[in-house]
């Protein structure tokens, strides 16, 4: 029997093992296989597990690294995927009953990228139901059911990408693929103790995903370690003609080597104030442990507060009006009743209500906002802030009427399309994960893996793992 450890080594690690033929990629994929199978159904993780295409992809990457043909750190890594991106000829649900039978004839751009660095898919991860795009009350509103945290299991992942959290933090891959509008990648990373990259908006391709606020989506990693969640990102960055949001092949591309950080700047950090109006005090006793070793790592660190405005009302109506758009057929057909949240079932027709003048005010009070965000990072390479305010909530928490704690840096930094990585900073009492994040200029992706990469080599929390 495999050791626990195994399943819980960083993919820095597996590939070390992996390219000096000690560790089969074949028997790694059937490992990660058996222990999604015993362990995913009871954490709700997984859309499907994809064992003809994983052992298939195992075997080709197995024959080349003896064959010398080696394609770097992800050859032979498996991973799984959030069930919003086509796989060709596996249902891809988008996590809501309306779309459970959906077959493309495709890959997502995403998927391709992987494939091509030999990556090992061995599944769909839950999500859920469109991503959260038409509003959801409760954690089960998904084909599967609530993600389960498995820190404590009375607990939730978080946001749309709940699947991609528990699959990671359960060690059932050695990493996922999630998408945030915002928070989703994020939140979970937060909630499950793991490392997640919410890139700059435009760098990774959405072709394949499915379209929910298409000014704010985001597709990024989540894995063990901010390194990981580098090496991934590099794979799947880059410029794609079937996207016309990403950005130019000079400003989309992403290359990554650990040399690059022996040869990176000292890091100018601001710490945010502001972040969160109102923040859990379980939460708020461990970021400031953590922000005590923040400043003793980087001692020039200053106070920094964002900009106020009515950025969350502004963020809320651009996903309103634009996730209309993008699920009208499915509004205008009644489908959308078929929906297992009373949320979800009527807030698209809320959101066809909001007018064209009302949406147009609220670009413009988002420019005005970018333009007043970015000065920021005049000063600041990188702001540093509590990843959540609150640990892992209860899985059976009603969202709307929980405790409120506003999120003004979760919206201004998708409605400006600013990097994120979100990295464990410890426990609370109850043992349950806090996460720290930090965030950059758009485009300057490397400086948040570099602040995080830095603050993971002087702390050990993203090394701790649930026993499942």
């Amino acid at each position: 029997m495999p050791s626990e450890e195994l399943f819980n080594l960083p993919i820095t690690e597996l590939a070390k093992r992996i390219e000096s033929k000690k560790l089969s990629p074949v028997e790694l994929t059937q490992l990660y296989l058996d222990r999604s199978e015993k362990l995913g159904p009871a954490l709700n993780a997984y859309a499907r597990l994809t064992p003809e295409i994983a052992l298939e992809q195992a075997t080709a990457a197995e024959k080349e690294i003896h064959r010398g043909h080696y394609r770097g750190p992800l050859h032979g890594i498996p991973y799984a995927a959030k069930d919003l991106l086509s796989v060709s000829g596996i249902p891809t649900t988008w996590g809501a009953k309306p779309y459970a039978n959906q077959i493309f004839d495709y890959d997502a751009a995403v998927i391709d990228h992987l494939r091509n660095v030999g990556a090992v898919l061995i599944g769909k991860a839950a999500m859920i139901e469109l991503a959260g795009g038409l509003g959801y009350r409760f954690a089960n509103a998904s084909l599967q059911g609530a993600s389960k945290n498995p820190w404590n299991t009375g607990c939730w992942t978080c946001g749309s990408s709940s699947g991609s959290g528990a699959i990671v933090a359960a060690g059932l891959a050695a990493f996922a693929i999630g998408t945030e509008t915002w928070g989703s990648i994020v939140c979970p990373s937060s909630f499950c103790g793991i490392s997640g990259l919410r890139p700059t908006y435009g760098r990774v391709s959405r072709y394949g995903a499915m379209a929910l606020a298409p000014s704010m989506d985001k597709i990024g990693p989540m894995a063990r370690s901010a390194e990981d969640c580098a090496h991934i990102f590099a794979a799947i960055a880059g410029h794609d003609i079937r996207d016309r949001n990403t950005l130019p092949i000079d400003k989309a591309a992403f290359t990554y080597s650990p040399s690059m950080q022996l040869k990176a700047r000292p890091l100018r950090i601001g710490w945010l104030t502001n972040a969160w109006t109102n923040i859990d005090p379980a939460v708020a006793k461990v970021v400031s442990v953590a922000e005590k070793i923040l400043r003793k790592i980087a001692p020039q660190t200053r106070d920094v507060a964002l900009p106020t405005g009515p950025w969350e009302d502004v963020g809320g109506l651009v996903v309103a009006v634009e996730a209309a758009g993008s699920f009208r057929d499915l509004i205008r057909s009644g489908k959308v009743s078929e929906l297992v949240d009373p949320l979800g079932q009527i807030a698209g027709y809320v959101g066809e209500q909001i007018s064209a003048a009302d949406y147009i005010q609220a670009l413009k009070i988002r420019e005005i906002l970018q333009k007043k965000a970015d000065p920021l990072f005049d000063n600041f390479d990188v702001l540093v802030a509590a990843g959540q305010p609150t640990p892992a909530s209860p899985i059976d928490m009603n969202l709307e009427s929980g405790p409120d704690y506003p999120d003004p840096l979760g919206a201004i930094g998708n409605l400006c399309g600013l990097p994120a990585l979100c990295v464990p900073c410890g426990f609370t009492d109850k043992h349950l994960p806090v996460g720290l994040q930090f965030v950059a200029r758009g485009g300057d992706d490397f400086s948040v893996i570099q602040a995080a990469r830095d603050f993971q080599h002087h702390t050990t929390w993203h090394l701790q793992h649930p026993h499942v």
